[in-house]
Order: C-alpha cells, then sequence, then structure tokens
C-alpha cells in the first residue's frame, strides 16, 4: 500500500477546517470480491447500464468485511477473460488514502503514483469511496488559486479567492492589507538604514545610483526561492539542512556570475576599481543570502502552523530589501569609504 502524509495542520490553510480525502469521495464506487470473475462484473455493468453506476472510474476489491483488497482499472478489467478472477488479477499495492488526508496532499500522490483515482479507506482498511478524476482535477485548480493568492499576500479562502476580482473594494482592500502593513513597517526600518548613511551618500552619491539594481536583483532571487520552496517544502522527503545547502550552492553560482558581469562594466562606467568591487561583492554576497531566505523563511513559518506560501510577497520582500541594503552599505562602508 501506498500512503502519504499530511503537511498541514488540523485546520488547513487559514484556520478552517480543512478539506481532506473523505470529502471529495464520488457518489459511485464499483466495488466486487476477489472470487468474483471479470465476467461477472462486466455482465453486472451491462445489467445497470442505465444507472448511475456507469460513472465509475476504479474497481475496488474488498472482503466480506469491506476491507480493500486490491483495485483494477477500468482497461485491465475490459481486456480480462471472463473466467478470470478478480483476485488474482487485483493490484493488491495500489495506492490508496486514508479518510483524513489532506485533498492537496492526495492529489500529490495521485500525480507521483500516475493514478487518476484513488480509493479512500478508514483507520480499519474498509473502502469508504472513491476519488474520481474531475475531483482530484478540482482539487488541484482550486489549491493553485489558493497559493497564488497567498503568494501575494491576500488573505482569501479558496471559495472567495474565484470571486475576488467581484468583491466590493472594502472587501478586497481588508483581505490585502495585513500582510501590506508587515511591509510598511519593513519599509520604515529600510529608510533607517539608509539615512544611517547619509553623510556617504552626500559625499559619494554615486553609491546610491546600485541600491535599486541590487535591491531588485536580490528581491528576484529571493522570489524565484520563494516559488520552489512554498510546495517544494510540503511536498519534498529531504531534510532542511540538505535543502538549504543546495540553495546557497545555487545563490553563491548565480551571485559569482552577476559578480563577474558588473564588477567590469562599474569600473568602466564609473572609473572606480573599488566601488565596482564593493558592487559586485554586495551582488554575491546578497545572491546567497536571498537564496537561503527565500527557502528558510516558509520553512520557518510552517513550522508555526503557518501556510508557507505566506513567506512570499510583501513579508519576504521587505526582509530582502532590508538586508541587501545592510549588506550593500557594509560593503561600501568596508571598501570604498
Amino acid at each position: 500500500m501506498t500512503a502519504a502524509r499530511p503537511h498541514h495542520g488540523p485546520h488547513g490553510h487559514h484556520g478552517h477546517r480543512r478539506e481532506t480525502s473523505a470529502d471529495r469521495i464520488g457518489p459511485h464506487a464499483l466495488r466486487a470480491r476477489p472470487d468474483e470473475t471479470a465476467g461477472q462484473v462486466r455482465e453486472r455493468l451491462r445489467r445497470h447500464a442505465d444507472h448511475a453506476r456507469e460513472h465509475w472510474d476504479l474497481l475496488c476489491i474488498v472482503d466480506d468485511h469491506g476491507r480493500l483488497l486490491g483495485t483494477l482499472r477500468p482497461q485491465v478489467l475490459a481486456a480480462l477473460h471472463d473466467d478470470a478472477p478478480l483476485g488474482r488479477h487485483m493490484r493488491a499495492d495500489a495506492p490508496r488514502v486514508p479518510a483524513g488526508l489532506d485533498q492537496e496532499a492526495m492529489a500529490t500522490l495521485a500525480i507521483e503514483q500516475g493514478a487518476g483515482a484513488l480509493p479512500v479507506v478508514d483507520e480499519q482498511g474498509r473502502l469508504l469511496g472513491v476519488v474520481g478524476p474531475h475531483a482530484l482535477m478540482d482539487v488541484l485548480r482550486r489549491e493553485h488559486v489558493e497559493d497564488l493568492h497567498r503568494l501575494a499576500g491576500i488573505t482569501r479562502e479558496t471559495e472567495q479567492a474565484l470571486e475576488a476580482l467581484e468583491a466590493p473594494p472594502l472587501r478586497r482592500a481588508r483581505h490585502r492589507l495585513p500582510w501590506l502593513l508587515v511591509g510598511l513597517a519593513g519599509s520604515a526600518v529600510a529608510t533607517f538604514v539608509v539615512a544611517r548613511f547619509e553623510d556617504a551618500l552626500a559625499a559619494k552619491p554615486a553609491i546610491a545610483f546600485f541600491v535599486p539594481g541590487l535591491v531588485y536583483l536580490a528581491d528576484a532571487i529571493g522570489t524565484q526561492s520563494e516559488a520552489i520552496a512554498v510546495r517544494g517544502l510540503s511536498l519534498s522527503r529531504a531534510g532542511l539542512p540538505r535543502l538549504a545547502a543546495g540553495e546557497l550552492r545555487t545563490g553563491l553560482l548565480i551571485g559569482l556570475v552577476l559578480a563577474l558581469l558588473a564588477f567590469p562594466l562599474v569600473w568602466a562606467v564609473f572609473g572606480e576599481a573599488r566601488l565596482a568591487a564593493a558592487v559586485a561583492a554586495a551582488l554575491g554576497a546578497a545572491s546567497m543570502v536571498a537564496s537561503v531566505l527565500g527557502l528558510a523563511l516558509p520553512w520557518l513559518l510552517s513550522r508555526f502552523g503557518v501556510d508557507p506560501a505566506y513567506g512570499s510577497g510583501p513579508l519576504a520582500t521587505i526582509v530582502q530589501d532590508v538586508l541587501s541594503l545592510l549588506i550593500y552599505f557594509g560593503f561600501v562602508s568596508a571598501v570604498v569609504l
């Protein structure tokens, strides 16, 4: 049996009751005993062709107590001889999911296993029903929409998110403001960092020219890491140290390339090797920090029971901005001033 583990808390993404595999069970499940033959099941289907049971996605083989023994896909059933016993041809190790599994983990398992439908069982292994392909696709679509809103710092539930553009402006603002207020507080910190170097900026205005580009590149690198981490953290079985080490090496490579490109350009335009060295070093360091932060911040939030998607958007952006400024002005103070 292949099973998956839930990756969200008991109340899902937003504190409300999460939807589980049991909530996605379809209205019908085709069942059979292991001693029945393929011909008997096909005859039963023919007799009920005008009934709703014709809409089935998986044949589930159960024992006398309703416990799931294995499954057969429709194409396999169609290819069997009439006298072929189902118990001999069923797939006993077919993936199945517990009733309380988070719906997103269920859909992910279906993708990993290449399953078009998944049986749902209770704690005793009894079949509760089958989640069909249409339900699995709906789960993926809803989770995708929900993730996009959380990445933007919009605190809306899935059903409301589908109507986000049609909601009254006051309601839309209420769902978007919370994390933006965090960003506002962070921007005050960033302003304070820049203000501390007012004398240096006045003495050498060229220092200020590179702030927008440095901040943008760090944000872009961090956003790439966040996009990978938000869903990857919930699906990957690798530990955080291994993931962080990989992102650190990736950030080092990216930062090295950017630094090698920036150094000759700044030196050629401004004619100052020390300024070029400070900009290049800041780009390299900020790239590494942004890569690791893009992974670490979603992980940290998930450890506190907050959906990792909230690690992106306004919160991660302002943290990266402040750190990038500190790194840049630190190198400028050490090399240029």
